[in-house]
């Protein structure tokens, strides 16, 4: 049975590769605006991207059930919210990566034609991007949010972590929903400063739990004194 501070560094250690991971997942030529014409010769990037999003599926899914032993002793249902929310992020995480390898057979089958329907091509690309929109930054993005809203309010309210990074991190996940929800209406873009300054206060405040985590551990003095 391993102690709460060696499940502590162990869900900090999975918060780093998540980050990295994520930053590796991200296929530029997917996310183009010549995305016809730029995906099928850089496939090896697409599929690589598509790996790194299933490498996601587990390590989201493992942080929460590793947390959840310690989140119950505050409150059950609340814990049993936060798991549901990440493995429903992990649903879509997997659709959003079996649509990936759609784009390279588009892509392909355009570049081959001598004089492609450039309309045809367009429509359904714009119909897999929008389906791929809806799952990474509507599915993906406001569960995972949601989750963690959950999680934090555990921290906050149990003391697991000190109030400044459980609020830090309430803050930050509002800012990325609502930047999911501004990249689905097309008003931003994926690679823009816009979404960078909304991502920018979670990517600090998970650096920060990660190390938190990892030298501090979780504070379960206040569920002790309850128990």
């Amino acid at each position: 049975m391993y102690s709460s501070k060696k499940i502590s560094r162990i869900a900090g250690v999975l918060i780093i590769l998540g980050i990295i991971i994520g930053v590796l997942s991200v296929v530029p030529s997917v996310e183009g605006q010549n995305y016809l014409g730029d995906v099928f010769p850089n496939r090896n990037q697409v599929l690589i991207g598509a790996a790194f999003q299933f490498f996601l599926v587990p390590i989201y899914i493992g942080f929460s059930l590793l947390l959840y032993p310690f989140l119950k002793d505050y409150n059950k249902s609340l814990s049993i919210g936060f798991v549901g929310f990440r493995i429903i992020a992990g649903v879509f995480q997997l659709i959003g990566m079996i649509l990936l390898p759609l784009f390279i057979i588009l892509s392909q089958k355009y570049l081959s034609e001598p004089n492609p329907n450039l309309l045809f091509f367009d429509l359904i690309g714009q119909l897999l991007k929008s389906f791929r929109d809806l799952t990474n930054h509507l599915g993906v993005m406001l569960a995972t949010g949601l989750g963690n809203l959950i999680l934090y309010f555990i921290f906050y309210k149990g003391k697991y972590i000190p109030v400044w990074l459980s609020l830090w991190g309430m803050v930050g996940n509002i800012l990325l929903m609502l930047g999911s929800f501004l990249l689905l209406f097309q008003l931003i873009d994926v690679i823009s400063i816009a979404y960078g300054i909304l991502t920018i206060p979670i990517i600090f405040q998970e650096i920060t739990l990660a190390i938190w985590l990892i030298v501090k551990g979780l504070n379960l003095e206040f569920i002790n004194r309850n128990l």
